[in-house]
């Protein structure tokens, strides 16, 4: 894959729950995981795992799945934040009045505050994990297609150089369970929009329709935004519906499973 490597994920269960982590964010110092869609108490299409609001769940079971999604990383409701996403490149730098928010609107957040669990929800969009070891610093971001073409990934490492003087170099960044390049066939203009933001070729022949690697086009903006050290989990949403919810295989109808990263206190 040459500059940023496939990672080998360590898969967790906490009772029904079973949870990913990077190699890269393995630190004392550091909570994280990705969810999967098991373990929780949603059902029908949402089954079970379920953590956005915005599908046509219930609010109690997302409440409650979102309950044991902090429970398995001892991360506090109270001080985790989550954001209603804009898809598009906004970055929202993540202070103590922030605390318990669940409608901060922005595709990524960043933040230096100990004990905070930055949250998103994903159903086969990029999600990447930031890590700045130096500074102490952690970041979340959302990828979809258009996070892609708008340049969410380089505003998240801008917001994080500018916001707390972290390195670009000194930055892990790792590239979370999403739709593979095997899976993720869209129409010429999107494929050419998803092109023009990248400087890497990351579109593949399809029968009848490209396909678009969005790993590599997420690895490929964070390289050039200086990013030195990539980690890619290489695992297909679409591929998986046991595990994942995915928007493409099911149709639209299905939850959003979550990722979490939190600075310990």
């Amino acid at each position: 894959m040459g500059y940023g490597t496939i990672g080998r994920m360590q898969r967790l269960t906490h009772g029904e729950m079973a949870y990913y982590q990077f190699e890269s964010l393995l630190s004392p110092g550091l909570k994280h995981g990705v969810f999967t869609r098991l373990g929780g108490v949603s059902e029908g299409c949402y089954h079970s795992l379920n953590l956005s609001r915005s599908t046509g769940d219930t609010a109690e079971a997302v409440t409650e799945n979102r309950r044991r999604m902090y429970a398995a990383l001892s991360a506090q409701a109270e001080r985790a934040v989550t954001s209603w996403l804009v898809h598009g490149n906004t970055v929202r730098v993540i202070t103590e009045e922030d605390l318990g928010q669940n409608d901060v609107h922005a595709d990524a957040m960043v933040t230096d505050r100990r004990g905070v669990a930055l949250t998103l929800r994903f159903a086969d969009c990029v999600p990447v994990l930031f890590h700045d070891p130096a500074r102490e610093v952690i970041g979340i971001a959302h990828a979809g297609w258009l996070g892609i073409e708008c340049g969410v990934l380089p505003a998240t490492v801008r917001a994080m150089t500018s916001a707390y003087g972290c390195r670009p170099r000194d930055i892990r960044a790792c590239i979370g369970p999403s739709i593979g390049p095997d899976k993720f066939e869209v129409g010429e203009d999107v494929a050419a929009r998803i092109q023009s933001a990248v400087r890497e070729p990351v579109i593949l022949a399809g029968n009848g329709k490209p396909r678009v690697d969005l790993w590599k086009a997420a690895r490929s903006q964070l390289h050039d935004a200086g990013v030195g050290n990539i980690e890619i989990a290489g695992l297909c949403t679409a591929s998986n519906t046991l595990e994942w919810f995915s928007h493409r295989a099911e149709k639209g109808k299905t939850g959003r499973f979550g990722a979490l990263i939190e600075l310990a206190g």
